[in-house]
């Protein structure tokens, strides 16, 4: 990706669950019921021209209530308030189907949006007959995206493809068959937005997975293939839902630390 276009990448959380460490990864810990919050990210890529993609598209109020989740804003003010009106978005990469990851797909009237061809496979076929492994999914998001690919605005991806100049995706599988993580050129090397590859720096730090798995070992690779993407450099590795990712880079002035811009070194 050297010598492509430069892009800005920021993490802008909207919403946050607290739990105990023990529902964040699959092996013991030290203090099961040591206090382990989510935080729950959009990413806003800003790139030459104007131009920006957005990665994930969260999920909205009537979700949250359902899931118990505490939304601090909807996804469409979040971007609002950061300046940017989600109708001049042109381009949406959903990770993967999860009900926080593609719920608000009707906010961006103008966006193609990209998903891995494995994934929509996934959300409607025959492993959805398992209440187990559809927990994480909301139907009418997966009704949603199938409308849009009816309506000539999805493309599909298998394995590694181009969103736009500076911009990829690759298939990783693993937390859901077709999770995709999206590289950007950054100023400061390929940045890695790792989704839910690795909810937390600890899942990889401790060896320790998150919990919600389809393919343990492909969870596993999906680890070392982020990395290499980075260049080997795991600092230009961002998980999904850390909230030390609110710490380790710089906040946007007047956000409240709600917007860190991830295309910057970390802080120290």
């Amino acid at each position: 990706m050297s010598g492509g276009p430069i892009w800005e990448a920021y993490a802008i959380r909207y919403a946050e669950h607290d739990r105990p460490k023990q529902g964040s990864y699959l092996m013991p810990v030290e203090d099961p019921h040591e206090s382990n919050p989510l935080d729950y990210f959009i990413w806003l890529l800003r790139g030459p021209g104007g131009r920006q993609v957005l990665v994930d598209c969260g999920f909205d109020l009537a979700t949250a209530a359902k899931r118990d989740r505490r939304l601090h804003r909807t996804v469409e003010q979040a971007l609002r308030d950061f300046g940017t009106d989600p109708a001049e978005i042109s381009d949406v990469i959903i990770t993967h189907l999860h009900y926080d990851h593609a719920g608000n797909l009707d906010s961006f009237p103008n966006a193609t949006f990209h998903l891995q061809e494995r994934e929509m496979a996934f959300a409607t076929g025959r492993h959805m007959c398992q209440h187990c492994i559809r927990v994480p999914f909301e139907v009418e998001d997966v009704v949603k995206m199938v409308r849009h690919l009816y309506n000539d605005r999805l493309t599909f991806h298998s394995g590694e493809g181009e969103v736009v100049p500076g911009v990829t995706v690759h298939g990783v599988g693993g937390h859901s068959d077709g999770l995709q993580v999206v590289r950007v050129q950054t100023a400061r090397g390929p940045l890695v937005v790792a989704s839910d590859a690795m909810h937390f720096y600890g899942n990889v730090e401790r060896n320790n997975p998150f919990p919600i798995i389809f393919d343990l070992g492909a969870m596993t690779q999906g680890w070392k293939t982020a990395k290499k993407l980075a260049g080997g450099d795991e600092t230009l590795v961002v998980p999904g839902h850390d909230p030390l990712v609110r710490a380790r880079y710089p906040a946007m002035p007047g956000t409240n630390g709600e917007v860190v811009a991830i295309h910057l070194a970390p802080i120290g």
